[in-house]
């Protein structure tokens, strides 16, 4: 009876075949997955040898760091140069076209809709005519003095400048003719245009320097000036503008073409100054930046190639073993990119830092934090560091077990 239980708990013969048929399932040791399984090899391999890794590293991230930096400081640079010449004037002037005619409000108004939106720092008509202080002639000047202030920040005044009706801002030579100082009282005298006489009396608010000829003239507000000469046409209408010189030169072709009595033109020596200088610079700031992702480059690899002279005994025996150098290959690939992608987390965050420290400093303004910019580092660095190790890799697969395990 026991060996009829047996025969019958005992699998039959016709069911061996199908067990045979059946697809056996392996299990990595420890229940690891193969993804979880290279992913602790390469981990450990780094943890190993930190000290070398950890030079690799600082010098990935260092690299980083200036790229982000350098690369964040050229995309701002045109805004940080155009804010920092506005301060030498305008750049941009329309005046009556053929020596004559007329400039209107309406029009120096409409001239703002061809330049670039949000790139106007100010637009200050004015309007000029002769006038007399104790008999001395004197060129007085009406323009809309809070837009002249945005247009003209070099002007240093000494005092303030006008806020209503009845005061003037005086040039340096006016001031030192008449001896007048800021609170002084004088009486403008003259002729309007249409042979009426005027005498008023203005109150200095500021003297002005420029080192220019405008410490020759006296300025009102184009309110008072109206009330003295009468309404006029402007004879110049000055205009800065946060553009680029191409972008200036499209406005004011587009001016010309839609408004006949209007004749616009760039000042030269400010715009093209500004677009000289920005080229240096950038062109210095794509240099510097190539040359510290060469040194980056070299600095990773050959610390690779010493971790591969390092290991060349444990990557004969893998090879024995039956390794092969695909997964050689990607064992060392993945400690580079490893390295690459934490060294250009950590520069895309010290970057920004970095760059917003020399702006402050050079432009003292500050920057915007550009996302884009931080992602664009991550990518090159793990480039970068792919690249390096190319060639520590290729050494690795060329690794003789035979040869290493005798140990020669």
């Amino acid at each position: 009876m026991a060996d009829e239980r047996k025969r019958e708990d005992a699998p039959g013969r016709e069911d061996a075949p199908k067990r045979a048929a059946e697809p056996r399932r392996e299990r990595p040791a420890g229940g690891m997955g193969r993804r979880a399984f290279y992913l602790r090899m390469v981990a450990s391999s780094i943890i190993r040898r930190r000290s070398r890794m950890l030079v690799a590293l600082l010098a990935v991230a260092i690299g980083a760091t200036v790229l982000s930096g350098l690369v964040t400081i050229y995309y701002d640079i045109p805004r940080q140069m155009g804010q920092e010449f506005r301060s030498y004037g305008a750049n941009f002037i329309l005046v009556p076209s053929g020596g004559g005619g007329s400039l209107s409000a309406a029009e120096a108004e409409r001239a703002r809709e061809y330049f670039p939106a949000g790139s106007v720092v100010g637009i200050a008509p004015y309007r000029y005519q002769t006038a007399k202080i104790n008999e001395q002639p004197f060129m007085v000047a009406g323009t809309d003095l809070a837009e002249a202030r945005k247009t003209s920040p070099y002007w240093f005044v000494s005092g303030d400048w006008p806020e209503s009706a009845g005061q003037a801002l005086i040039g340096q030579e006016v001031a030192d003719t008449i001896r007048l100082l800021p609170g002084s009282v004088f009486t403008l005298t003259g002729a309007a245009p249409d042979g009426k006489s005027f005498s008023r009396d203005f109150h200095v608010s500021g003297v002005m320097q420029t080192g220019g000829t405008e410490e020759a003239f006296i300025f009102v507000s184009l309110g008072d000036f109206d009330g003295l000469m009468g309404e006029g046409a402007f004879d110049v209408v000055e205009c800065s503008v946060l553009a680029a010189e191409a972008e200036l030169s499209a406005a004011a072709g587009r001016i010309a073409a839609d408004m006949p009595g209007v004749a616009p033109r760039l000042v030269r020596r400010v715009t093209q100054s500004e677009g000289t200088v920005l080229a240096k610079l950038q062109s210095l700031v794509y240099l510097v930046t190539v040359v510290v992702l060469l040194l980056t480059m070299i600095c990773v690899a050959t610390t690779m190639m010493a971790v591969v002279a390092e290991r060349r005994k444990e990557i004969g025996l893998k090879k024995t073993l039956g390794a092969a150098n695909s997964g050689i290959v990607s064992e060392f690939l993945g400690e580079g990119v490893f390295l690459g992608g934490l060294g250009g987390l950590l520069g895309g965050g010290l970057g920004f830092v970095f760059a917003q420290m020399v702006s402050s400093r050079v432009f003292y303004r500050s920057i915007a934090l550009r996302p884009a910019l931080i992602l664009v580092t991550l990518i090159v660095s793990v480039l970068v560091t792919g690249l390096a190790c190319l060639l520590p890799i290729r050494g690795a697969t060329e690794v003789d077990p035979a040869i290493v395990l005798r140990g020669e």
